[in-house]
């Protein structure tokens, strides 16, 4: 763990030196998740038909249950792990809880998010990747989430994507079924 805590330290050690920058760090941890579900929304809400508005609706929130609700939570039941703030006895940016932070909640529900995105608009799907990604690294950054965190975070909500994906029916080969 010897590269995850110089990978937190090296980021962290930004933090307090300009207001402006802890201000976009804040902003990034807490809020710009809450701009890419309503961003999602609209996405789902302006597809062309119902039976794209439902796959595209079904695939992101299975997909965040699956990474966010369940995987997440058995990791966390087994193994807890404590938050940098808790063990390196720094102030976070930001108040949170001293709970399990592996994986990282966030981003296994954001990269989730984003990734259903991706598969369905790949023009959004880049700007909601790159969003998360900030999001990850404004994390570290305020001082709640170690690197590995973030990295497995991502890993599971991907993961959770790709098997949601494989296990709903395409809504090309069952088109005409959904019409009867």
């Amino acid at each position: 763990m010897a590269f995850d805590t110089a990978a937190f330290q090296f980021i962290n050690s930004l933090a307090g030196k300009f207001k402006i920058l802890d201000w976009l760090g804040i902003f990034l941890a807490d809020y710009l998740g809450y701009f890419l579900i309503i961003l999602a929304i609209l996405l789902i809400i302006t597809k062309k038909n119902w039976k794209e508005r439902f796959y595209f609706f079904s695939l992101t929130a299975l997909s965040i249950i699956l990474s966010r609700g369940i995987i997440t939570e058995t990791i966390r039941f087994f193994y807890s792990r404590q938050r940098p703030f808790s063990v390196l006895e720094i102030q976070p940016l930001v108040q949170h809880d001293l709970g399990g932070s592996f994986p990282s909640g966030h981003m296994t529900f954001y990269f989730a998010l984003a990734f259903s995105v991706f598969l369905v608009n790949k023009r959004w799907g880049w700007r909601f990747l790159g969003a998360t990604l900030l999001i990850g690294l404004a994390r570290i950054f305020v001082g709640v989430h170690w690197p590995l965190d973030i990295i497995v975070g991502a890993f599971i909500g991907i993961a959770s994507v790709l098997l949601i994906k494989k296990i709903l029916p395409s809504i090309d080969k069952d088109a005409t079924t959904l019409d009867n």
